[in-house]
């Protein structure tokens, strides 16, 4: 070895050194905002800020992070952060299972590797643990840049009263999977989630255009079926293949190379303004010609940006639609306020689902 790596390996020992005294000296002080917070308030149960990580993770990710890249370094404090909240409160956090599908994955990247995942066999099925107190926050698909909206969690907004907390946005890498006693060649069935499916259907018309497509309730799901069953594939991701042991035998076979699923971050209480906001609203119309522009006017009016604008039935009355809306900003913001006190003059009725901060990583 020569002077010089052996120089060199001694400073990153020390710069080692140091980085583990500081994380232990974070640590610490977040011991302490846990004591500060409870000597305030004996009977506090939240002690995660999604504004205040979000300003966190921004201010990591906007730095002179050179030579590594700004999101490299945003997830790196995601899972510092992860592991000083635990020493404050472990958050539980339920999502649409089994282990290993991407809602999973959407889990880990919004709240790191020591929150502990619940995995719950329906997505109302994590709707009802959130409301019943039963997890601190669900996470849930919301919508596909492929496949548009998961019209189920939609659908879920109009029967549970709970809020928006949080985005998070995935890229998504659909992989085909057989188990070790498989060939591709001798595939007769692929299992994989109707989305996943759809995300794929060049791919297999292309591939394997004989072959039977099957949904089942979730890609993980369709994982841990293959392992068993002969001339069977599935289509998943990553975690799912290590989690159960599969072999890739065609991967990145999404028809859309910038595939992206949207999460949703479900809680019951409201988030505080961090700087990059979005609000989502859930309106019902009256049932008049021009009820849409009348909704739509006071946005425009006041400059505030719409992301989103889906309709679906109101389950109340035949040929009845409510209106899912997101738009840029923070519902304490004026422009919002304003939007929001014309809105509720033009319809029969306006719910703020939440106001959360931008998706950051």
């Amino acid at each position: 070895m020569s002077d010089e790596l052996k120089k060199l390996r001694e400073q990153i020992d020390g710069i080692d050194d140091r980085i583990r005294a500081l994380l232990v000296e974070r640590a610490r002080c977040a011991h302490r905002v846990a004591d500060v917070k409870r000597a305030a308030d004996p009977d506090a149960t939240v002690f995660y800020r999604a504004e205040r990580e979000a300003q966190v993770l921004r201010r990591m990710k906007e730095a002179d992070n050179a030579p590594l890249a700004g999101e490299a370094v945003a997830r790196i404090f995601r899972e510092i952060m992860s592991a000083c909240l635990a020493l404050e409160q472990q958050m539980k956090v339920a999502y649409l299972g089994p282990e290993g599908t991407f809602t999973q994955q959407a889990v880990l990247k919004q709240f790191g590797h020591a929150a502990q995942t619940v995995p719950l066999a329906s997505i109302d099925d994590v709707f009802r643990e959130v409301e019943a107190g039963a997890v601190d926050y669900g996470v849930v698909p919301v919508e596909n840049s492929t496949e548009g909206m998961v019209t189920h969690t939609l659908d879920s907004f109009l029967r549970f009263n709970l809020r928006v907390c949080g985005e998070v946005e995935l890229r998504i890498h659909q992989h085909l999977l057989i188990s070790e006693n498989n060939k591709r060649e001798n595939i007769s069935r692929v299992y994989s989630h109707s989305q996943s499916l759809a995300q794929c259907r060049q791919w297999l018309d292309t591939h394997l255009p004989n072959v039977e497509r099957v949904a089942v309730s979730s890609n993980a799901e369709a994982a841990r079926r293959i392992r068993g069953e002969w001339h069977a594939a599935a289509i998943a991701g990553d975690v799912a293949a290590e989690l159960y042991g599969l072999s890739k035998t065609a991967e990145n076979i999404e028809d859309n190379p910038n595939n992206t699923t949207r999460f949703l971050v479900i809680g019951r209480d409201p988030v505080a303004p961090s700087g990059d906001d979005k609000t989502s609203l859930l309106v019902s119309t009256r049932d008049k010609p021009g009820a849409l522009y009348r909704l739509l006017e006071p946005f425009n009016r006041e400059g505030v940006s719409l992301t989103r604008l889906e309709s679906r039935p109101s389950k109340s009355a035949n040929w009845s639609y409510v209106f899912f809306i997101d738009c840029e900003g923070h519902q304490d913001d004026p422009k919002v306020q304003a939007v929001l006190k014309s809105v509720a003059d033009e319809v029969l009725d306006v719910r703020v689902l939440g106001s959360y901060p931008r998706a950051v990583l």
